[in-house]
């Protein structure tokens, strides 16, 4: 199949690679506001440049990644699924709420499926607890703790425009324990500092929180993310239940040391970097788009999946602001 790429940033230059090495990829029509971007992505991996996202479309494409800046999204959604080619986007949906919203209802009805990328769906890990909790493995659940910690804060620039920890970092938590667990959540407390950059203080965010979600069941799911963890890039799950208890991410990269006498586990290099821990959830996460493409699956991240995620974030970032417990329902009524 022909793939096209809109967007050629780190990500996007990324995707392009791992797509490259599919072997349902023929061929891939890349585009970037940035000529020199789309120039080194065609030479390298032998792409046909594009000169702008209808130019993309028109090339002939059977589906599209987009890598693009946020505040393209929602636009380039739209324009794919209008055109009747399936689209993967990375999240957000949309920078807003609001506007993720109108995505959604722009799309409805449309037989064109849309995949938003949250590439824990794909890790091993988070796979194998997904089926352990679907199985009854670990009986009735009732305690479940994410975490995740980034080595150093991300530039100013970029922390002014995220909207915030919860709504750029945590978000995959989020969404990770919704696809674990298959239940939503119903109210969020949530808390936060500044123990580092000053420019995240600046920027009106915490580098550090901790937020309690109550789920619909009533599993208590703790979450916990920093910008700062100096041993490395630490993504790990633990699901409790009544049978069982399991975790993710306990392997000899983890960045975490035990001081316990004669243990020498986690032994290896820790991760430091997304794309390394989860270089083989993305190529699987990208396999599973060519699946949708090809009609042979659904899309396995929907659009209102993402917005679920998206509304945690938003009770979370209003609990910490007002110091209070936030239901889900108060947020989508706002």
């Amino acid at each position: 199949m022909r793939i096209g790429i809109l967007g050629l940033g780190r990500i996007g230059a990324f995707h392009a690679e791992t797509l490259s090495g599919l072997d349902a990829v023929e061929s891939l029509v890349v585009s970037d506001p940035f000529a020199d971007a789309a120039k080194a992505a065609a030479e390298r991996f032998g792409a046909q440049v594009a000169d702008s996202p209808e130019a993309l479309l028109a090339a002939g494409v059977d589906g599209v990644v987009v890598a693009a800046a946020t505040d393209a999204h929602p636009h380039l959604i739209t324009a794919c699924v209008e055109a009747g080619v399936p689209v993967f986007c990375e999240k957000p949906v949309a920078r807003t709420m609001t506007e993720g919203v109108e995505v959604l209802k722009a799309v409805a009805g449309r037989d064109v499926p849309v995949q938003i990328g949250y590439n824990r769906r794909f890790d091993a890990g988070f796979v194998a607890a997904h089926a352990a909790v679907r199985a009854g493995e670990l009986g009735t659940l009732h305690t479940v703790r994410s975490t995740t910690l980034d080595p150093a804060p991300p530039p100013a620039a970029y922390i002014a425009a995220s909207g915030g920890i919860f709504r750029d970092c945590s978000v995959h938590d989020f969404d990770i324990i919704r696809w674990v667990t298959g239940r939503e959540v119903t109210e969020v407390y949530a808390v936060g500092g500044n123990r580092g950059a000053d420019f995240i203080k600046e920027a009106g965010d915490a580098d550090t929180t901790g937020a309690v979600l109550t789920l619909d069941d009533g599993t208590i799911a703790v979450v916990s993310n920093s910008r700062h963890n100096g041993r490395g890039y630490d993504v790990r799950m633990e699901i409790h239940g009544f049978a069982d208890s399991i975790a993710v991410g306990l392997e000899d990269k983890l960045p975490l040391r035990s001081v316990e006498p004669g243990v020498t586990f986690p032994a290896g290099v820790p991760h430091d970097f997304f794309m390394d821990r989860f270089t083989d959830a993305y190529r699987a996460e990208l396999t599973a788009f060519t699946e949708v493409v090809a009609g042979s699956r659904t899309s396995p991240c929907t659009i209102a999946d993402a917005l679920e995620a998206g509304w945690i974030a938003e009770a979370c970032t209003l609990s910490l602001h007002e110091h209070r417990p936030v239901t889900l329902e108060e947020v989508r009524q706002a």
